[in-house]
């Protein structure tokens, strides 16, 4: 039987006011002069400054570069604004792209070359070989689970296309999963967060890969998203549900070192294109990939629809989560999101190369995914 190496090794904080814990958490390990990265929509709003209350006895500064779709630029600015502080140490404080960047410009601050050359598919690929700064994570969505991943996706500055730097290096040394961070979203943003993160946990579940331990997790974040994103979207100021979405984005990322699928791939081209929101575009397509999967695995779908109470089973599933995302206020196809007729040709090619859906359960070529971006038109 062949070898197989497992890992799960971020230590998290979970609960309200982990936040509040961050300070003595650094001041114990020796660090005094933090650098927020954070993105510059969250930077303006309360929720920072409220955070940094909680910062007494450090060396503060913040770099609020991150917007849209984080390209190499934002994490070369990054890695500059570190530098002139002369921090010691990073905290990663946002939802996915401010994270993702944060993981990153602990590398352009302390190696040479622009990030570029780090991602792992890069022709003369850069090591990471420098000790990396310390690095926290605080999430501030419910969606990716950036916070506990080994990759950081960021696009390239003039092409969109999104790349991958991946290494167990650029973990946090420790998450602070704090729900009450979530509040403040707005139900369009806990939708869109909510449906990446069920996504995740979707996707992982069915990828043909072996990992029992991620199955496990999967189902599980499968049926604590499905059972709370509704009542997050509807009721934002329950700390429950908000905890529940929390725990299951969390639950998606550790779940996906198995892998994802052609959602991703389709959602992916959609970013490059269109400059889609990523959770956006993952809820646009889901239903539709999974209705085209559903005869591949259709025990694995039957399981789905079992965690989920999907009343007629595998083959009702796809159906319901058209009716999820309705309900949470995602409604319209592509078109209806600004994907015209025109993208069609980038978008099949861009998805066409993308590594996801090497894990679909369903092999997909060029035409099918020309086939799935029209039926989700």
């Amino acid at each position: 039987m062949a070898i197989t190496n497992f890992s799960f090794p971020t230590p998290i904080k979970f609960g309200t006011g982990a936040r509040t814990l961050v300070a003595a958490h650094l001041l114990e390990m020796g660090y005094r002069r933090p650098l927020i990265v954070t993105d510059k929509a969250l930077a303006a709003l309360p929720v920072l400054a409220e955070f940094k209350t909680h910062l007494a006895g450090l060396d503060v500064a913040v770099f609020s570069g991150v917007f849209g779709n984080p390209t190499c630029s934002q994490v070369m600015d990054g890695a500059t604004a570190y530098r002139a502080h002369r921090a010691d140490c990073i905290i990663g404080f946002g939802g996915g792209a401010a994270l993702d960047v944060a993981k990153v410009v602990g590398v352009a601050a302390t190696h040479a070359g622009d990030i570029l050359e780090y991602v792992w598919d890069h022709p003369q690929v850069r090591p990471i070989e420098n000790e990396l700064p310390y690095f926290v994570a605080l999430p501030t969505t419910s969606g990716t689970g950036s916070e506990v991943g080994r990759s950081s996706v960021v696009s390239e500055n003039d092409t969109h296309l999104k790349r991958v730097v991946f290494s167990p290096k650029i973990l946090a040394k420790m998450v602070f999963a704090d729900p009450e961070l979530t509040l403040g979203l707005p139900p369009h943003v806990t939708a869109a967060t909510g449906m990446d993160a069920l996504t995740h946990n979707i996707e992982s579940y069915l990828s043909p890969a072996y990992h029992p331990l991620c199955d496990g997790i999967a189902l599980e974040g499968t049926r604590i998203a499905a059972a709370a994103l509704l009542t997050a979207v509807k009721e934002p100021g329950n700390l429950q549900a908000r905890s529940d979405m929390m725990m299951a984005s969390m639950m998606g990322a550790i779940a996906f070192q198995k892998d994802l699928g052609a959602v991703h791939s389709c959602a992916h081209a959609l970013g490059a294109v269109c400059d889609l929101h990523h959770g956006l575009a993952n809820a646009l397509m889901i239903d539709t990939v999974m209705a085209w999967n559903q005869e591949a695995v259709p025990g694995k779908f039957d399981e789905l629809a079992h965690v989920c109470q999907v009343a007629g089973g595998g083959k009702a599933f796809a159906s319901w989560l058209r009716q999820l995302k309705t309900s949470a206020g995602i409604t319209g196809g592509l078109a209806a999101h600004g994907v015209q007729p025109e993208h069609l040709p980038r978008l099949v090619q861009i998805a066409t190369a993308d590594i996801c859906h090497q894990t679909n359960p369903r092999p997909c070529t060029a035409a099918d995914f020309e086939a799935l971006f029209r039926a989700a038109m």
